[in-house]
């Protein structure tokens, strides 16, 4: 790639969002910025990580915080915060990158090098595949696909003026259940690569 690309994927839990990006990250030769930012983040503020990730995707505590001027002191607000610039700063750097959810096809919505993907999955796959990944019963882990996902379209809906998983905010969607991992990463390279992003 001679031009900036910036890929932004947003994902039902169970689905192999992960999994993709990680493919795609060494297929282009490119970072993926997701959990990571945390530990990037703090070595540059020199921060506690163990703190920043009690806050990590979590929407602010309405009951126990407040702002002030345009200034929250709600931990919550603050981390998302630090992540959403991080973003825009890897952006406005000229970076090409994954940003793995953080609302990244929402606070990247300005940029025009933007592909914006959502990787779905049939909830029975995906229940059976975290029940694989995490050793537990097929009972837990439907308990906690759905928590897992409730958690990730709470945050987002809250730091994002568009809603999670809403096609008219995405590019493509995929349903990685249906074709396979390997195949949903097929689907998006030929996708990119037919796109006026991709030099």
């Amino acid at each position: 790639m001679t031009k900036q690309i910036i890929i932004t994927i947003d994902r039902e839990y169970g689905s192999g969002g992960r999994y993709i990006s990680n493919v795609l990250s060494k297929l282009y030769g490119i970072n993926v910025y997701g959990h990571n930012m945390l530990s990037l983040i703090a070595q540059e503020k020199g921060l506690n990580l163990d703190e920043l990730k009690k806050f990590d995707e979590k929407k602010r505590n309405i009951w126990f915080t407040r702002s002030v001027d345009g200034f929250s002191n709600s931990p919550e607000d603050n981390v998302a915060q630090m992540q959403f610039d991080f973003l825009k700063e890897k952006a406005d750097a000229g970076e090409s990158f994954i940003a793995l959810g953080r609302c990244g096809n929402y606070i990247l919505r300005d940029y025009s090098n933007v592909v914006r993907i959502f990787i779905t999955g049939d909830l029975e796959k995906r229940i059976e595949r975290i029940a694989e990944t995490k050793e537990m019963s097929l009972a837990k882990a439907e308990v906690f696909v759905e928590k897992e996902n409730k958690i990730r379209k709470n945050y987002h809906n809250y730091y994002s003026k568009q809603k999670w998983g809403d096609s008219r905010h995405y590019d493509l969607i995929v349903n990685a259940s249906k074709i396979g991992l390997d195949n949903a990463v097929e689907v998006i390279d030929r996708y990119i690569k037919s796109t006026e992003n991709y030099i």
